[in-house]
């Protein structure tokens, strides 16, 4: 199986090899989308994530510095736009996050917490639309560089996504809000728990948003909690 050689100028800056993904169809229409998460920074010094399709071409990253940017993670496309912002909710009971469109600190997307409800034993975190969620998030566009702008107007209690499983195991399920399967997180084959794929239903869900919640269950119940310590 060859290596992957993202489509990018950063990728002479790596220092170790990329696994591989494995191969598959390009999405279509409503066919789901397939990525390869490599829980590694292609940037010396970081923690983060890079993520792949199925042609091998860098289509997210995370670059959280080990020095700083404490409690915030960005997610950016594959030229470093910022997608997505990922902050700890500080002063609050329990692990709770907010989720910003690009670099914004106002009027969050959503509101995540961890699941604390020992009846609940499946549910491994919650997410609600946020006061700057302007639709609903089971109609988001299926560009991997856009930001959900076009969900419907709902309240900012209104529950958007249920996550279930087993993230140390990566096999997790991800449910909307009327659950419907919107994205899967699989183990792969023949490597470590570092490099997964995330399987996107892209009619249902915006493969970045899909990604943002990746990096909740990764803080929620991850060994990268140290990107927010």
């Amino acid at each position: 199986m060859n290596k992957v050689h993202p489509n990018t100028a950063l990728a002479l800056t790596r220092t170790a090899p990329i696994p591989p993904p494995v191969i598959t169809r390009a999405s279509s229409g409503g066919a789901p989308e397939v990525l390869t998460v490599w829980r590694k920074s292609l940037l010396l010094n970081c923690n983060g994530f890079t993520v792949f399709d199925c042609k091998g071409n860098l289509v997210f990253r995370v670059d959280n510095y080990v020095a700083g940017h404490r409690g915030e993670i960005v997610l950016m496309d594959a030229s470093g736009k910022p997608l997505l912002t990922i902050r700890r909710k500080r002063l609050s009971l329990g692990d709770n996050w907010h989720v910003f469109e690009g670099e914004t600190a106002v009027n969050p997307r959503f509101t995540a917490r961890k699941q604390s409800n020992l009846l609940n034993s499946k549910c491994l975190a919650q997410v609600s639309c946020g006061s700057g969620s302007p639709s609903s998030p089971s109609s988001a566009p299926s560009s991997p560089s856009s930001s959900s702008s076009s969900w419907r107007s709902s309240s900012r209690s209104q529950l958007a996504y249920e996550m279930e499983g087993s993230y140390a195991q990566r096999n997790c399920t991800i449910y909307d809000d009327k659950r419907r399967l919107v994205a899967e997180i699989k183990r792969k084959e023949f490597v470590g728990a570092d490099v997964f794929s995330l399987i996107v239903q892209p009619l249902m869900i915006d493969s970045s948003v899909a990604m943002a919640l990746v990096i909740l269950l990764d803080q929620m119940f991850g060994s990268s909690r140290r990107f927010s310590t």
